[in-house]
């Protein structure tokens, strides 16, 4: 059961950008409806597989890499419905889910069979755990968001944009969404940071300043963001760059 529930909500992670990719072609006016209607099922599917594996190891599924990739992706599809109200016809949808199905993917690739904890764990650690994924993502969909400014930077300049540049939202728009989602995401981690210190159990180490230097650099970037210190070109790569170098880093560390 648990297979299935994720090849079901990689297929209708999938259908929902297929779907798009097909009413762009066909010139439709409103190409998000059937993608935001997928990618909800697909959230399902995923929530029935966390289920359903957490009752197996008797813990948060995040004991494995594997299943931090299939909670990652989750959190970054739950992201996506909460703020998808806005979005149904700005084509977020069609940037989120090909991300989804990649860490989604590479998970169920690596996937092994269910192993109970043979002893009891701290709640605290792994609210720490479940938090610092949640916080990501959030980062992840904030890293969609700054992809998506950039991507319609690039078609302005373009003398010949596609036809996808008429249904994204205003910049403007992108960049107060890529900004908030940063915000959210800092404050997740630092509530991580927080459940950690309660567990009473001492954490250091590589894990520890690894995290530490994450949280960091998502800070300096958001005050520099925020003090206009550089352009919104700018720290739209950076959201990106550091999203991409933490998903180096869970690979490394697990």
């Amino acid at each position: 059961m648990e297979l299935t529930s994720l090849w079901g909500s990689t297929f209708f992670y999938l259908f929902s950008f297929c779907s798009t990719l097909l009413a762009l072609r066909a010139k439709q006016i409103h190409p998000g409806r059937f993608s935001f209607a997928a990618i909800f099922l697909g959230v399902l599917c995923q929530s029935w597989f966390l289920a359903l594996r957490g009752k197996g190891t008797h813990a948060c599924p995040i004991t494995t890499l594997p299943e931090m990739l299939i909670f990652l992706s989750w959190a970054i599809g739950w992201f996506y419905l909460l703020i998808g109200s806005t979005y149904r016809v700005s084509l977020m949808g069609t940037f989120t889910a090909p991300l989804i199905v990649i860490l989604q993917s590479a998970g169920l690739l690596l996937l092994g069979p269910a192993v109970p904890m043979q002893h009891s764990l701290n709640s605290w650690i792994e609210a720490h755990a479940a938090l610092s994924l949640v916080a990501f993502g959030a980062l992840g969909l904030a890293s969609v968001s700054a992809l998506m400014f950039l991507f319609q930077e690039a078609q302005l300049k373009s003398q010949a944009p596609a036809p996808i540049f008429h249904f994204l939202p205003p910049m403007q728009l992108l960049e107060i969404t890529t900004t908030r989602l940063l915000w959210l995401g800092l404050g997740l981690l630092t509530m991580s940071f927080l459940a950690g210190a309660l567990s009473a159990i001492s954490i250091s180490g590589i894990k520890f300043w690894v995290s530490f230097l994450l949280w960091g650099s998502y800070g300096l970037l958001g005050v520099a963001q925020q003090a206009r210190r550089f352009s919104v070109h700018r720290f739209a790569q950076g959201v990106i760059l550091i999203f991409l170098f933490a998903l180096g880093i869970l690979f490394w560390l697990s």
